[in-house]
């Protein structure tokens, strides 16, 4: 993994590798890219220079660094896969979150950008429900989030705008779970759920056999066209 940047975790404790890249110019607004479970890989890298072209501060940062810095796998193959899954089980959300607002205080207070967004992977998709439930940040997107349907009892304190992008035929997201995040979520003002019709997990990834071309670039222009509109 290549990182770039520490930065200071909440408490000033330790620091939190990131992959970060400025704009060009004024950046029009920030946004965090939370991986999927396989780290801080190429795909995501690429994630956050694509959103730096778009005149954002990007920042990605190493959600898995209290188990093992740097980590960096490829979904493609089944043992690093099983290795992922692992990291992930062991991860703790809620320290996450914490550093989740690690990174948007060092945005707006050492960056001076004031409008931070947040997307989400996968495990990161979950992580943007959480974000958007337990933060401040100003806008949360999340990509075939996994276990969202258990924390619906959060969602009263969404009070910025979510969007999350359900796959339907997730692997990771049973019918059951989607239609519990739909009746949980579909009447809440500040939250968009965007179906995608026999699509699996994994279909806007960068690399990889999982990715469906055309919808990916679907929802990636809704996730740009949200951002214009709660960023700008």
């Amino acid at each position: 993994m290549t990182t770039n940047t520490t930065l200071p975790t909440l408490d000033g404790a330790g620091t939190i590798p990131a992959y970060v890249a400025k704009p060009a110019g004024t950046p029009r607004g920030a946004i965090i890219v939370i991986q999927e479970i396989f780290g801080v890989n190429p795909g995501i890298e690429k994630k956050v220079e694509d959103w730096a072209a778009q005149g954002y501060l990007a920042v990605a940062h190493d959600v898995f660094w209290r188990q093992k810095p740097g980590i960096e796998l490829d979904s493609d193959i089944p043992e690093q896969f099983q290795e992922a899954v692992g990291y992930m089980m062991k991860h703790d959300f809620d320290l996450g979150i914490q550093d989740v607002e690690a990174v948007i205080h060092w945005i707006r207070r050492e960056q001076g950008v004031a409008k931070v967004g947040l997307v989400g992977f996968c495990m990161g998709g979950k992580v943007a429900y959480m974000a958007a439930a337990r933060t401040d940040i100003d806008a949360s997107v999340g990509y075939y989030g996994v276990g969202i349907d258990q924390i619906l009892g959060e969602s009263h304190a969404i009070a910025k705008a979510l969007l999350l992008h359900v796959p339907t035929a997730d692997g990771f997201v049973s019918p059951e779970a989607q239609k519990a995040m739909h009746a949980g979520l579909d009447n809440n003002p500040h939250v968009t759920l965007y179906d995608y019709e026999g699509l699996d997990h994994g279909f806007a990834a960068e690399h990889g056999v999982r990715r469906n071309e055309e919808a990916a670039k679907l929802a990636d222009k809704r996730t740009a066209d949200f951002f214009a509109q709660h960023l700008g």
